[in-house]
């Protein structure tokens, strides 16, 4: 009968400590969630910043591109004028 009271009385202690220890590990997990919830949203702003730049860098590429198209249009049609006063010479002088 007294080992059934000892095991009774070490099974309410038991169950005694496993609440206290819930209780004091309570704040820790809020204050764990919260960093979680925190961190989640720090990647978050990263992951958004690093799309912007780049988009950026994608405008900045794209603009880069059709400044470079347009200096080759520009030098194409320089050669061309060029090349039909050439022409307009040649056949001045043929007409000579």
């Amino acid at each position: 009968m007294q080992s059934k009271l000892l095991i009774a009385l070490f099974a309410a202690l038991a169950l005694t400590a496993c609440q206290k220890a819930e209780e004091a590990a309570a704040p820790a997990m809020e204050q764990a969630q919260d960093a979680a919830a925190s961190a989640a949203d720090s990647a978050a702003d990263a992951a958004d910043a690093a799309g912007d730049a780049a988009a950026a860098a994608g405008d900045a590429a794209a603009a880069a591109a059709a400044d470079a198209a347009q200096g080759a249009a520009d030098a194409a049609a320089a050669g061309a004028e060029k090349m039909q006063d050439m022409a307009d010479h040649a056949k001045d002088a043929a007409k000579e």
